[in-house]
């Protein structure tokens, strides 16, 4: 059976007995059979250098990814995985300014929760603990089966201390705590 250039790749990343080295090569080896210029050929090849700890190899494919018109899902996914390694090199205001936009977003992005995970880690990383605990807080609630407007609350509380809330928000009796 012949499988299509998305399943070989796919099925390298699915491989966990092959090495960072080995990953690198055979998804290159696929990567190769695209334009030098393609953008999934690109992300890729970023995505296997990434993974092997290379970030300063991965930082330039992803930009070169992006440039060359990377869309669908991969364009979230190539955003939060440079913000990453922007991160990982110690870059952390180019990675905020990165994520920032695509928290901002919200609901219009895809990978939301992904991306907050991503921000808030970036935020911890740029000494702004406060913000992060908001952002993750934020991305949690909506998967609260109980305490969601409380935690909302909370959420909101620890960027903006100004605006305390006074009492249960949740219409029904929560404990806050």
């Amino acid at each position: 059976m012949v499988q299509t250039w998305d399943e070989r790749v796919a099925a390298v990343w699915a491989d966990d007995s092959l090495t960072d080295d080995e990953r690198i090569v055979l998804i290159d080896a696929i990567a190769a059979e695209r334009a030098g210029d393609d953008p999934r050929a690109l992300f890729e090849r970023a995505g296997a250098r990434d993974a092997a700890g290379l970030e300063r190899e991965a930082e330039s494919l992803y930009r070169a990814a992006i440039a060359a018109g990377l869309s669908g899902p991969e364009l979230p996914q190539a955003v939060i995985q440079l913000a990453s390694t922007l991160r990982n090199l110690g870059r952390v205001e180019e990675a905020l300014d990165l994520l920032r936009p695509e928290y901002e977003r919200g609901a219009a992005v895809e990978l939301r929760d992904e991306v907050a995970a991503f921000y808030a880690l970036t935020l911890v990383s740029a000494g702004q603990p406060d913000a992060a605990a908001s952002v993750a807080l934020a991305a949690l609630a909506p998967h609260l089966t109980r305490y969601r407007r409380s935690v909302e609350a909370y959420a909101r509380e620890l960027t903006a201390p100004h605006d305390l809330p006074t009492a249960n928000t949740s219409g029904s009796p929560e404990p806050r705590r």
